[in-house]
């Protein structure tokens, strides 16, 4: 018990005393997964919103293959990517591999489906008539179509924090593709792993309260999306 005790206190000494190799930490982990999940939405709220206005052959089988890549393991996504980028791989010229936009690239490819299933069911709610009102008041097919998400803006931005979740908490990828190398590509999961090893119990417990913080505060997120959304 003194151990426990002692080692929330020294992670308690090291967050107030705002230690800079913890919040360079903290920073990198919001910097790769903020930029990851941008890039998911820019890419994911698109596809979602054409797979629920289009009808299509294969649509069913669509909808099946990205809610099956919801719980595609991070480790497998990890693999996948490294065996594209490392120096045996077709893209490992470019020597992404263990830097930051490895990492990005990694949960990116994490969070894109979540985008698409998650838009896709905020959008399958909203009134089809909300579109065809919009067409036939003069509105462009891009201008329905903004129509369209506004209205569900609030289950969207909800599928948003809930990737921003996903994938600022995921720890395989991270490692595999960033080598959770000190000053570069050390994130809170890998470096929580990898301090707890060392011994360096209350490091990792000062990154662990800051990771719950987070994790606290997308709760708080996707519960006022939740009550707007209602």
């Amino acid at each position: 018990m003194n151990f426990i005790l002692s080692g929330i206190q020294q992670a308690l000494q090291l967050i107030f005393s705002l230690d800079r190799e913890i919040f360079n930490i903290v920073l990198l982990s919001l910097r790769v997964s903020l930029t990851a999940v941008g890039l998911a939405s820019l890419i994911g709220i698109p596809i979602g919103f054409l797979m629920t206005i289009k009808n299509y052959y294969g649509k069913k089988f669509t909808v099946a293959l990205v809610n099956t890549f919801l719980a595609l393991p991070t480790v497998v996504i990890g693999l996948i990517v490294y065996s594209l980028i490392s120096r045996r791989g077709p893209l490992g010229v470019f020597g992404l591999l263990f830097t930051p936009l490895a990492m990005i690239i990694g949960q990116f490819i994490l969070a894109t489906p979540i985008v698409i299933a998650l838009t896709h069911s905020a959008l399958q709610g909203i009134d089809r008539r909300v579109r065809k009102t919009a067409l036939t008041l003069g509105a462009t097919k891009l201008q329905s179509a903004w129509t369209v998400i506004k209205e569900a803006r609030y289950a969207i931005l909800e599928a948003i924090t809930t990737a921003f979740g996903r994938v600022i908490a995921e720890v395989g990828a991270a490692m595999m593709l960033g080598g959770n190398i000190k000053g570069s590509t050390r994130v809170m999961t890998t470096a929580i792993a990898l301090e707890t090893a060392k011994g360096e119990f209350g490091f990792g417990i000062a990154l662990g309260i800051i990771l719950l913080l987070i994790a606290f505060s997308i709760n708080i997120f996707l519960h006022y999306f939740q009550s707007r959304r209602g």
